[in-house]
């Protein structure tokens, strides 16, 4: 796969967690020990183990590197297949093997070329979604944003392009060997830059780069993909939780950002993303690029407890932007009621060849809800720092009044007033 040619769907974790699987003998053997400690140069995996109380997972915390806690009595860690299997049988706990994430190619229809510049100027200073999003077809800068963070998780943030530079607040590996690799965010694939340009960036110290809805916020570049855009969906989880208590300690109000999902509900994820709306934090994501038929939108943008935006072509039709064929949809048996439900879309935004930064320190032009996505947590980003008091469920409720007032008509599924396409409509700035 070509690292200049994703098109960008959404990030697709390859499926959800194994059921759980109960062991029916009371405790490890000795062999499954000598099992478990004769590994040099065997393949290890990622298992998730959850035991029955404190005392038991202690034990287990012993025997095994743990990676992340996610639960109580639960957390991540590598093992073999002996090792896995010698675990299977011990009663006081279930283990699952944790999905793999990749990089989810787009339908042709949506394949950009190999487009990107290596200029230090930016060749579109406000890209034609940024201009949408503000309505202001002569938009040659932004504003806004101060005092709120974007956690953008992603295959990570080239850091020091000229137009993020200024922006970064932390720089956070989750696929490293160790917990988390601090002032670590490398992105060799371009897709974690893109987005978070397209959020935040400012233009750059000199003005001659690329803007980004709310170039004042403050960004939490999160590595959970590697450059070649796979992971573990636990790191994913991790980082999700770790965001929402980085809000909580530092007293600020925060928006993730994921440009990623599956087909398939994934409990670590889904219970993360449930942590952090409980700590106050809006969660934004892709809606997927499986459209146009109904009921594919992705995980965790389905989830209730996420926004899940959807793609807008800079295409007119019935007098509005068209959502775009590769966008997924809802379901239409809750068009027209305005409440969230799981697999639901709840706002669009510009998703098709957009224009922004780009890993090697220049812009590429790249298409998919991924892309969408980032401009509804810039718009989040730049509202919230306008009206600091509000919690995160009000501003949400400010988004989907404001994606009220733009109705989206064009695109299949699109219809007037809340439809499975475009759903509340296109929030924008005014």
């Amino acid at each position: 796969m070509s690292k200049f040619k994703i098109a960008l769907a959404s990030l697709l974790i390859a499926g959800s967690l194994a059921a759980p699987v109960q062991a029916s003998s009371p405790e490890e053997t000795p062999s499954s020990v000598e099992d478990r400690n004769s590994n040099v140069g065997v393949e290890k995996f990622r298992v998730y183990v959850e035991a029955n109380n404190k005392a038991n997972k202690a034990s287990l915390a012993n025997q095994y590197e743990v990676r992340w806690e996610l639960s109580e009595n639960g957390f991540s860690t590598d093992m073999n297949e002996k090792q896995f299997q010698a675990l299977q049988k011990n009663k006081n706990i279930t283990v699952t093997k944790v999905p793999t994430v990749t990089l989810d190619l787009p339908a042709e229809s949506i394949t950009q070329p190999a487009d990107f510049e290596t200029a230090a100027n930016a060749s579109q200073k406000t890209p034609w979604g940024i201009k949408a999003i503000y309505n202001n077809s002569s938009l040659t800068s932004t504003s806004g944003g101060n005092g709120i963070n974007i956690a953008v998780l992603d295959t990570g943030v080239n850091r020091n392009h000229t137009d993020l530079v200024n922006r970064v607040e932390q720089c956070k590996d989750f696929t490293g060997s160790t917990t988390v690799i601090n002032n670590s965010c490398s992105d060799g694939n371009g897709h974690g830059t893109h987005v978070a340009g397209t959020a935040l960036a400012d233009g750059g110290s000199d003005k001659s780069g690329v803007y980004g809805v709310a170039p004042a916020a403050d960004l939490w570049a999160y590595k959970v993909l590697s450059n070649s855009g796979s992971g573990s969906s636990d790191d994913i989880a991790a980082a999700i939780r770790h965001a929402a208590d980085q809000a909580v300690s530092t007293g600020t109000k925060t928006v993730i950002n994921m440009s990623l999902g599956s087909s398939a509900n994934n409990s670590l994820i889904s219970s993360a993303v449930n942590y952090a709306y409980s700590k106050g934090v809006l969660i934004v994501a892709a809606a997927g690029n499986s459209g146009y038929a109904q009921g594919t939108i992705g995980y965790p943008g389905a989830l209730v407890n996420a926004v899940a935006v959807a793609a807008l072509e800079n295409v007119q039709e019935n007098g509005t932007y068209r959502v775009a064929n590769f966008s997924s949809r809802g379901y239409a048996s809750t068009d027209g009621d305005y409440v969230i439900q799981q697999g639901d879309v709840e706002i669009s935004a510009p998703g098709a060849s957009i224009y922004s930064t780009w890993y090697n320190g220049g812009y590429n032009t790249i298409s998919g809800t991924s892309m969408a996505s980032p401009h509804v947590a810039g718009l989040a980003a730049k509202i919230w720092a306008q009206n600091p008091s509000w919690s995160h469920t009000q501003l949400r409720t400010n988004l989907q009044n404001r994606a009220k007032a733009v109705d989206i008509k064009g695109g299949y599924g699109a219809a007037t007033g809340d439809d499975y396409a475009s759903g509340f409509g296109f929030a924008r700035v005014q």
